[in-house]
């Protein structure tokens, strides 16, 4: 009798690296269009970044092994801000571009929504092709923020599609955390941003 072997393909994903120094932005904007998840460093710390849709923000709570039940920063252009029907305060428009993250609320839905526009041109450029996309903290949910490409990879090589590697010099900072969602304005994190003397 002839037996028959069944031998189950384990494919292992390769995490690509990208050298910020090089043109890179057309093959980083390529991977989001088509749903990969990135290692970015943004104007604050790095970020795992997928364009904004309901499969890479799966993808990511994946990797993070977060909660659903938490949101995912949405960094945008002005343009776009200016263009949603998020409830923005006149104070953003001065401010913006900034390592500023601001929870507003919809006023199509009634929802808040966390949104940033970087002080970034690396990542302006990226959102001016494809549009908004998801950041949040490079890390396992619960444990610190990864800000160093070394200690990313070393975390996450072969569980996100590529990483960007720049030295970044960040001090670990994230972005200051602003909820403008209701009548008094509440500083939740004190990040990188200073925007008490805006609100004066």
């Amino acid at each position: 009798m002839m037996r028959v072997m069944f031998i189950e393909e384990i494919i292992i994903m390769k995490t690509m690296i990208f050298d910020s120094c090089n043109n890179i932005i057309d093959s980083v904007c390529k991977l989001l269009v088509d749903n990969k998840i990135g290692a970015i460093p943004c104007d604050t710390i790095y970020g795992f970044s997928g364009i904004a849709n309901e499969i890479t923000k799966d993808y990511i709570f994946e990797i993070k092994q977060r909660p659903q039940s938490k949101n995912l920063i949405t960094l945008m252009s002005l343009d776009e801000l200016k263009k949603s029907s998020l409830i923005v305060p006149p104070i953003l428009y001065d401010i913006y571009p900034a390592p500023l993250t601001a929870i507003l609320r919809d006023e199509d839905s009634g929802n808040t929504v966390a949104v940033r526009v970087p002080n970034d041109s690396f990542i302006g450029e990226i959102i001016k092709k494809v549009g908004p996309i998801w950041s949040t903290s490079v890390n396992i949910s619960g444990q610190p923020s990864l800000t160093t490409f070394d200690e990313i990879l070393a975390v996450f090589d072969s569980k996100v599609d590529f990483i960007v590697k720049k030295n970044i010099g960040s001090k670990g900072l994230p972005s200051t955390l602003v909820d403008f969602s209701s009548s008094e304005i509440k500083i939740l994190r004190q990040g990188s941003f200073d925007i008490k003397p805006y609100l004066i």
